[in-house]
């Protein structure tokens, strides 16, 4: 193993590793009944997909074209997301998403507000649809 996935591995936490890597919730939906998509300043793009029955997110998806932080930031908020009734969705914060993760850098803070930023205009369009 590289020195670099040495360090990789002892400064970041079991949970942001899981995030980094997961590919649960990497999905394009044709037909959401929500969508949202933000470019942050750092060039990151992410899209954000909902569908939802009954008031409950049954499935948060995404694409990034970015980095493995910004990966990390959607997949916990896919996680913090998924099963929940709409309104509870609003209430996520960058800052829940940090805490999850446990050890995002600060210099990566923008990862967060941006799928947090992504959610919203996906949140609003499904609002719109209902």
């Amino acid at each position: 193993m590289q020195h670099d996935n040495i360090d990789f591995l002892k400064d970041h936490s079991l949970k942001y590793i899981e995030m980094a890597l997961s590919t649960d919730h990497i999905e394009k939906v044709a037909h959401p009944d929500g969508y949202g998509t933000r470019t942050g300043d750092c060039k990151d793009t992410v899209e954000i997909f909902l569908t939802s029955k009954n008031n409950i997110l049954k499935s948060v998806s995404f694409w990034v074209q970015g980095c493995m932080n910004t990966v990390a930031c959607c997949n916990t908020l896919a996680t913090l997301c998924e099963g929940k009734p709409i309104e509870e969705a609003w209430c996520i914060s960058p800052g829940q998403i940090t805490d999850f993760l446990e050890t995002l850098s600060r210099d990566h803070f923008h990862c967060a507000e941006l799928a947090v930023g992504a959610l919203y205009l996906a949140l609003a369009d499904l609002k719109q649809h209902c």
